[in-house]
């Protein structure tokens, strides 16, 4: 009578994950090869490679891809800062803190803090034109557009860097370094042929996941940018909310379509992070 008893303790998330996540996507995977009629089809699937879609598809990858970059590379920064560098030890908890409410901050909440921070009147916005003179609109700065995009998912990507990469840099031994040291090898020679060697596999993995997170966002896209912008989840939105010209399946083969490529930035992320584990034990 154990393993019954072991077993209700997970329960609860065994029963909402299959609620929430596996029953769903198995319904969008199943909707993607069915018409109106329920009979099954390929035309929803190969509607994905329309040009629309595929631009669609091709913007939401860029910016995805660009946000983790950036993500990756400031993230790392602050976290080797806090971890490795010469700050104070109380400035960790405080990061670590507000890393993790803010990896989780987003959606319209994330979307009207940055409208009213770099929007045409938002305060950072005014406050550089009236005060230093400095036009973003004349220097090409438009908060609903690709970069403007990039620079509001930054707001989560780079404290869910943080958070990742953490451990990773507590797993640096420092008898590492300091054998290093005694061996005759610079800080540079360290990172280079040491350091980032091990922390390799972990920085792929973040970049696959902080991908599939950018990818996969959906509510701050819509509530920043609207239908100004066309990335697929705005363009999924546009088929399954109803309208007229609405079509449900197409909008369960774009789902599918994300599905596939978060899974495939999730599989790396996990595979990798597995290789990196072996290192740093």
């Amino acid at each position: 009578m154990r393993l019954p008893l072991d077993w209700l303790g997970v329960a609860p998330f065994l029963i909402f994950a299959l609620l929430f996540l596996i029953l769903p996507t198995m319904n969008i995977v199943i909707g993607a090869f069915q018409n109106p009629a329920g009979e099954f089809t390929l035309k929803n699937v190969q509607g994905l490679f329309t040009p629309s879609i595929m631009a669609a598809y091709w913007i939401s990858i860029r910016i995805s891809l660009a946000s983790a970059i950036l993500g990756c590379i400031v993230g790392f920064a602050m976290a080797a800062a806090v971890v490795l560098g010469g700050l104070p030890n109380w400035v960790r908890s405080p990061l670590l803190t507000f890393s993790g409410v803010a990896s989780n901050f987003a959606g319209v909440p994330l979307a009207f803090a940055f409208i009213a921070t770099l929007g045409p009147i938002g305060l950072v916005t005014v406050f550089l034109r009236t005060q230093l003179g400095i036009d973003l609109r004349s220097l090409g700065f438009n908060l609903l557009s690709f970069w403007g995009l990039t620079l509001t998912y930054l707001f989560f990507q780079i404290p869910l860097m943080i958070l990742i990469i953490t451990p990773a840099l507590d797993g640096l031994k420092r008898e590492w370094r300091e054998a290093a040291s005694i061996l005759g090898a610079t800080g540079r020679q360290y990172w280079t042929m040491i350091a980032l060697p091990i922390l390799f596999p972990s920085l792929l993995g973040t970049l696959a996941l902080l991908f599939a997170n950018a990818f996969g966002a959906v509510a701050t896209a819509i509530a920043l940018t609207g239908s100004s912008l066309s990335i697929v989840p705005i363009l999924l939105f546009a088929q399954i909310r109803g309208d007229v010209l609405g079509d449900p399946h197409l909008g369960y083969a774009l789902a599918f379509g994300m599905i596939v490529v978060t899974g495939i930035a999730n599989t790396i992320y996990i595979w990798l992070r597995a290789r990196s584990e072996r290192w740093l034990k």
